[in-house]
């Protein structure tokens, strides 16, 4: 740890000169880190706007800053997400967006000053980071901090898991990124799988998600995967607006060719959505579209050569019966063709043993891990 700085105190965000203070400190703590992708200012800001994100009509969020020194020296969001609670009957509260310097004195006081927000709401613990949802950026990189974050991922310092135990948090839930290669993906067995579902499925096709039919195609892939997820833990049910405000963002970026919908019988049973690794092109604009980062966002995006599967459900009657490896092996097979030398799989929950075996048998193996924590508020 290094020498406690003078902390001069903690600001609740009201102003827009905070909100830029607090948007803007992440962009200074990563300066020079290599494998930090600057994220797009813009989408930041929608993500904290209760007017634009719908993920605020059922929660609640403060924004919180650390000085030091005269200087902004850590952020934090405590987050009431009301609609999580009443899914899981249960009563507590998020912290998100957190970032700091490597001090756990100012760490404390920025969980201190979150924990007393979501106590005077009632809320008897905390779990986190979520940032500002479960469906969102959640976790802390614990394991593979020499890779870059693939798209929608989380990066942080090395020094948070640290400072968040040190704060008096514990394990809740590891989160798992696998890596698949061109070198490592297992194409016979993938292939063998494929033959294997066929018998037990004749009549499953795999089709390409459709652009042109978005609102149907929309509402085909929310139903499956709130359906699909039901039961994981952390979920929270995605209402039309959340699911839409998301598939609008993503549509820009999406390629159909590793984008499908598995169908039986012409029903829909299934999704999986990979999504080209645009950080690729995002790490060269510093977060700015202007005035000249769209010309070079453009210029990299040509040169992306990883994926990442950001999305995937399977109704509950059809899983376990292989529909998951076929979606996999279709994207992968697809972007092979089409130059991507690599997929990440996940986040997948790492006590979700059936997608963890889906992963290594298609020849993934885990690249990185990501931590959720919670705690008790006495």
């Amino acid at each position: 740890m290094k020498d406690n700085p003078d902390v001069n105190g903690i600001t609740l965000v009201s102003s827009k000169k905070d909100e830029k203070a607090f948007l803007n400190f992440p962009y200074q703590l990563y300066a020079g880190d290599k494998n930090w992708i600057p994220p797009l200012y813009m989408d930041q800001k929608t993500l904290i706007s209760t007017k634009k994100n719908p993920f605020y009509n059922d929660a609640d969020i403060a924004l919180f800053l650390a000085q030091s020194n005269g200087k902004v020296a850590g952020r934090i969001a405590a987050i009431h997400n009301k609609k999580f609670n009443e899914y899981h009957d249960t009563n507590v509260g998020f912290f998100g967006f957190f970032e700091c310097i490597d001090n756990q004195s100012v760490a404390n006081l920025l969980f201190k000053v979150a924990s007393d927000w979501l106590k005077e709401r009632n809320l008897t613990g905390v779990i986190g980071p979520a940032s500002p949802g479960t469906m969102d950026e959640i976790g802390v990189l614990i394991e593979g901090y020499e890779y870059e974050p693939s798209i929608l991922m989380p990066y942080n310092k090395t020094y948070y898991d640290k400072l968040i135990s040190g704060a008096g948090y514990q394990k809740e839930m590891d989160l798992l990124a696998f890596r698949v290669t061109n070198d490592t993906v297992a194409l016979d067995r993938i292939d063998r799988a494929e033959a294997i579902v066929k018998r037990r499925l004749p009549n499953l096709k795999i089709r390409e998600v459709n652009l042109k039919n978005f609102d149907t195609e929309v509402k085909i892939i929310r139903e499956i995967f709130n359906k699909a997820w039901a039961k994981n833990w952390g979920f929270t049910p995605l209402s039309k607006e959340e699911f839409r405000h998301l598939a609008k963002d993503l549509k820009t970026i999406v390629d159909t060719d590793i984008a499908h919908v598995a169908e039986i019988d012409g029903k829909p049973v299934g999704f999986s959505i990979a999504l080209p690794d645009f950080n690729q092109a995002l790490k060269h604009i510093n977060g700015k579209l202007l005035p000249f980062g769209i010309f070079k966002l453009l210029y990299y995006s040509r040169k992306i050569d990883r994926i990442r599967t950001a999305l995937m459900g399977i109704l509950p009657e059809y899983q376990g019966k292989g529909i998951d490896a076929l979606l996999h092996r279709e994207a992968i097979r697809n972007g092979l063709e089409k130059g991507y030398t690599s997929s990440e799989l996940g986040w997948v929950l790492e006590n979700n043993v059936e997608m963890v075996r889906v992963a290594e048998r298609i020849g993934g193996s885990v690249e990185k891990v990501y931590r959720m924590y919670k705690k008790e508020m006495s």
